[in-house]
């Protein structure tokens, strides 16, 4: 490779080129075409959402097995994220924190509507 140039040297160093920013990009628009949100606003309100579920999951983690509160919080979130149909099942922790936007995005009605045939 030929040695850049000065003006080349001084563009460069403002741009990053191991971390592009269009790469989560696209990944995003695939998801909000999918699921057919109009508002980019909606699906980074679902990831905040993920990520307060995953950090609770992982402080109810932390708390030793036999505490009564960490079982009675973790019967309680189990048992909304199952009733929402974020997750099928209230049998461990494990599930609370692999939920992603797309499961919440999934529980949408319009997408429902359109699974059911409606």
């Amino acid at each position: 490779m030929r040695q850049l140039k000065h003006h080349e040297q001084k563009l460069l160093r403002k741009v990053s080129l191991y971390s592009w920013q269009g790469e989560e990009n696209i990944r995003v628009a695939k998801i909000l075409r999918r699921y057919h949100i109009q508002n980019r606003e909606d699906y980074v309100a679902y990831v905040k959402i993920c990520g307060m579920v995953t950090r609770l999951a992982a402080k109810l983690k932390s708390l030793k097995a036999d505490d009564a509160f960490r079982i009675a919080m973790t019967e309680q979130l189990l048992d909304k994220l199952n009733n929402m149909g974020i997750i099928t099942t209230t049998k461990s922790l494990q599930k609370a924190e692999d939920i992603s936007a797309s499961s919440i995005c999934r529980r949408r009605l319009p997408v429902v509507l359109v699974r059911m045939k409606m």
